[in-house]
Order: structure tokens, then C-alpha cells, then sequence
């Protein structure tokens, strides 16, 4: 007998590791927003400039099918797509 992976399983935890990411993210602007200055400023218009942009960008990839064609394949697509902008994110804040 064949298991298969269950696509929603493998979504879920996805989801978390997003989530986890997207904490750390969090946080680490929050100090460099709480410092001020002008290197708070141009962060908080990076964070603006990319959520403008996602915003944009995810609904024209599922659009044009360059997440997947089904509701699984598009979910982990997003979500991988999301994961690789937060994870630059985490890296270069925690340069800093």
C-alpha cells in the first residue's frame, strides 16, 4: 500500500514556519523602528514598499498559474514565495 503525502499536512507546517519567520521579522524591525533615526525611517518605508509590491506581485503570479493549478500547489506557492522575502528580511536585519 502507497501513503501519499497529504498536501495540507506539509501547508500547515509551512504556515508555522511562516509565522515563526515573520515573528522574528517582527521584532527586529520593531528595535530598529524603536531607535529612531533615519535608519528607522527608511526601514518603515522599505516594510510599506514591500507589502505595496506583494500585494501586487502574489495575486498576478496565482493569475498567470506561476504558483500551481491546484488549491495546494497555489498555497505552498504563496507561501514559498512569502518565505523567501520574510527570510531576506530576517537575514538583513539580523546583520544590523
Amino acid at each position: 500500500m502507497t501513503r501519499r503525502k497529504d498536501p495540507w499536512t506539509s501547508l500547515a507546517f509551512d504556515s508555522w514556519a511562516l509565522g515563526m519567520e515573520a515573528s522574528a521579522v517582527i521584532g527586529l524591525r520593531m528595535m530598529k523602528l524603536a531607535a529612531g533615526g533615519a535608519a528607522a525611517q527608511a526601514e518603515a518605508q522599505l516594510m510599506v514598499s514591500e507589502k505595496v509590491a506583494t500585494s501586487v506581485t502574489l495575486p498576478m503570479l496565482a493569475a498567470t498559474g506561476q504558483l500551481g493549478a491546484t488549491g495546494p500547489a497555489i498555497a505552498s506557492g504563496s507561501l514559498a514565495h512569502l518565505r523567501r522575502k520574510v527570510r531576506a528580511n530576517r537575514r538583513r536585519l539580523s546583520k544590523a
